[in-house]
Protein backbone atom coordinates (compact mmCIF):
# COMPACT_ATOMS: atom_id res chain seq x y z
CA UNK A 1 0.00 0.00 0.00
CA UNK A 2 1.31 3.67 -0.60
CA UNK A 3 2.03 5.93 2.17
CA UNK A 4 0.60 9.31 1.48
CA UNK A 5 1.18 12.77 3.08
CA UNK A 6 -0.86 14.00 6.26
CA UNK A 7 -1.46 16.46 8.25
CA UNK A 8 -2.02 15.58 12.23
CA UNK A 9 -3.45 17.82 14.91
CA UNK A 10 -3.44 16.81 18.72
CA UNK A 11 -5.46 19.31 19.95
CA UNK A 12 -8.19 18.45 17.70
CA UNK A 13 -7.37 14.57 17.28
CA UNK A 14 -7.24 15.13 13.82
CA UNK A 15 -5.84 13.41 10.79
CA UNK A 16 -6.54 15.19 7.58
CA UNK A 17 -5.13 14.82 3.68
CA UNK A 18 -5.58 18.83 3.00
CA UNK A 19 -3.40 21.46 5.18
CA UNK A 20 -6.00 24.11 6.67
CA UNK A 21 -5.69 26.44 9.58
CA UNK A 22 -3.80 24.70 12.48
CA UNK A 23 -4.23 21.72 11.42
CA UNK A 24 -0.53 20.57 10.94
CA UNK A 25 0.72 20.74 14.03
CA UNK A 26 3.00 17.14 12.27
CA UNK A 27 3.23 15.84 9.25
CA UNK A 28 3.06 11.67 8.28
CA UNK A 29 3.70 9.73 5.72
CA UNK A 30 1.11 6.63 6.23
CA UNK A 31 -0.82 3.85 4.43
CA UNK A 32 -4.68 4.21 5.17
CA UNK A 33 -4.24 1.35 7.53
CA UNK A 34 -1.40 3.21 9.89
CA UNK A 35 -3.93 6.28 9.61
CA UNK A 36 -6.76 3.89 11.54
CA UNK A 37 -4.57 2.88 13.71
CA UNK A 38 -3.61 6.40 14.57
CA UNK A 39 -6.63 7.54 14.24
CA UNK A 40 -7.87 4.63 16.72
CA UNK A 41 -4.93 5.96 19.35
CA UNK A 42 -6.15 9.50 19.36
CA UNK A 43 -9.95 8.12 20.02
CA UNK A 44 -8.63 5.86 23.13
CA UNK A 45 -6.70 8.89 24.20
CA UNK A 46 -9.86 11.48 24.03
CA UNK A 47 -11.50 8.96 26.04
CA UNK A 48 -8.92 8.81 29.04
CA UNK A 49 -8.81 12.48 29.04
CA UNK A 50 -12.28 12.71 29.19
CA UNK A 51 -12.33 10.24 31.98
CA UNK A 52 -9.30 11.99 33.60
CA UNK A 53 -11.39 15.22 33.48
CA UNK A 54 -14.40 13.71 35.60
CA UNK A 55 -11.58 12.04 37.70
CA UNK A 56 -10.27 16.12 38.86
CA UNK A 57 -13.67 16.56 40.24
CA UNK A 58 -13.64 13.93 43.09
CA UNK A 59 -11.17 15.47 44.81
CA UNK A 60 -10.60 12.53 47.17
CA UNK A 61 -9.19 10.69 44.80
CA UNK A 62 -4.89 11.57 44.09
CA UNK A 63 -3.90 12.29 40.19
CA UNK A 64 -1.14 9.57 41.30
CA UNK A 65 -2.98 7.00 42.23
CA UNK A 66 -5.63 7.10 39.26
CA UNK A 67 -5.06 4.22 36.88
CA UNK A 68 -7.04 6.14 34.13
CA UNK A 69 -4.09 9.06 33.80
CA UNK A 70 -1.42 5.93 33.72
CA UNK A 71 -3.26 4.70 30.60
CA UNK A 72 -3.34 8.43 28.99
CA UNK A 73 0.03 8.61 29.72
CA UNK A 74 1.43 5.60 27.67
CA UNK A 75 -1.16 6.13 25.00
CA UNK A 76 0.09 9.74 24.28
CA UNK A 77 3.56 8.39 24.32
CA UNK A 78 2.18 5.63 22.12
CA UNK A 79 0.48 8.29 19.90
CA UNK A 80 4.33 9.94 19.98
CA UNK A 81 6.17 7.31 19.16
CA UNK A 82 3.63 6.19 15.80
CA UNK A 83 4.30 9.89 14.62
CA UNK A 84 7.96 9.69 15.28
CA UNK A 85 8.46 6.38 12.85
CA UNK A 86 5.74 7.90 10.54
CA UNK A 87 6.71 11.44 10.24
CA UNK A 88 8.60 13.53 8.36
CA UNK A 89 12.33 15.52 8.95
CA UNK A 90 10.44 18.17 10.85
CA UNK A 91 8.31 16.02 13.17
CA UNK A 92 11.05 13.54 13.49
CA UNK A 93 13.45 16.57 14.78
CA UNK A 94 10.88 17.93 17.17
CA UNK A 95 9.80 14.97 18.78
CA UNK A 96 13.78 14.51 19.71
CA UNK A 97 13.85 17.61 20.99
CA UNK A 98 10.83 17.49 23.04
CA UNK A 99 12.46 14.59 24.68
CA UNK A 100 9.05 12.75 25.07
CA UNK A 101 10.16 9.21 23.77
CA UNK A 102 14.04 9.32 25.96
CA UNK A 103 12.76 6.28 28.02
CA UNK A 104 12.14 4.57 24.49
CA UNK A 105 13.96 3.08 21.12
CA UNK A 106 13.27 5.83 18.42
Amino acid sequence: MEKEKYYVSLASHEISKVRYHNNDDFVIYATEEEVRELRNKLHSMYRRDMDAYWRAHIPIVKYHHDPGNETYDREITEVFQMLYELGGEQTKEYIKSTGVLNDMHM
